[in-house]
């Protein structure tokens, strides 16, 4: 499966549930001048390796209007560590700065054709796609980074500009489908 939007393709809204007690939709954010919908998880490697950049980045850039959400679409049945109790602790333990939803019935994952944990989908303002992909180039050792595609793809959002490389495929554990 391909992601179902492409760059400039519009997000796809959602009503989920999240960690924090709230239900949350696109239309949540809509004076948000950056939105990142980013599919994670709780036991993914991959996740766990880039999960301080993410909460970091959201820290350094929610003052200039980013906001991000993060959605766990796993199988919890086939996967229990990713069931919404233990979203609910993880968030916590981990003090998410964004919400954390759950996508129980995979719906939201298939329409934006998801495939990796994380997955990145950065829309600008007018919610068009402007960076699909990866954090960055190395999610073992943060201080070997050399490409920060996230990073560099949200500052030009929010700075009205082109992001320099668009996409990058996505690197992380499969969705777990049901």
């Amino acid at each position: 499966m391909a992601a179902n939007i492409s760059i400039g393709g519009r997000a796809i809204n959602f009503n989920l549930p999240a960690t924090d007690g709230k239900d949350y939709t696109l239309g949540t954010f809509r004076d948000r001048k950056a939105l990142a919908v980013i599919f994670s998880c709780v036991h993914c490697p991959y996740v766990l390796a880039w999960e301080d950049r993410i909460i970091s980045l959201q820290k350094e850039f929610a003052g200039q209007g980013a906001a991000f959400v993060l959605i766990c679409a796993n199988d919890a049945v086939k996967y229990p560590q990713d069931s919404f109790e233990n979203m609910k602790i993880h968030a916590g333990k981990k003090n998410y700065p964004f919400p954390f939803l759950h996508d129980e019935s995979q719906a939201l994952a298939r329409a934006y054709g998801a495939e990796r944990t994380p997955e990145i989908f950065l829309f600008d303002s007018e919610r068009s796609l402007a960076y699909h992909g990866a954090v960055d180039d190395n999610h073992e050792d943060p201080a070997v980074v050399t490409q920060h595609y996230f990073r560099d793809a949200l500052q030009a959002v929010l700075e009205g500009k082109k992001v320099p490389t668009p996409w990058v495929a996505p690197k992380g554990c499969s969705i777990k489908w049901k």
